[in-house]
């Protein structure tokens, strides 16, 4: 039997990443062990508010999960599939 693929969900997941912000943040994600805002401000130069922002919209296509530890929450990529996708994007 055919696995039935989900082509709104896949197109909904490509434009969250179709953002060269939101591709810094999850390639820091990927490679450096960064992951909390204020280290993500770090790497990227932009604002705390400008990051966060942008990993609310990864996060509602299902590219990150967050949690909480104490104040901080840290991030990473939400799905096995999705990092090799990005793995195989940034070489």
């Amino acid at each position: 039997m055919e696995e039935q693929i989900d082509y709104e969900e896949r197109a909904s997941l490509l434009k969250a990443l179709s953002n060269p912000i939101r591709l810094q943040i999850v390639h820091g994600l990927l490679i450096s062990g960064c992951h909390n805002v204020g280290c993500m401000e770090a790497s990227t130069g932009m604002s705390q508010s400008c990051i966060s922002q942008h990993l609310m919209r990864l996060k509602a296509a299902g590219v990150v999960k967050a949690a909480r530890s104490g104040n901080e929450v840290y991030y990473e990529i939400a799905n096995p599939e999705v990092a090799a996708g990005l793995s195989a994007l940034f070489g």
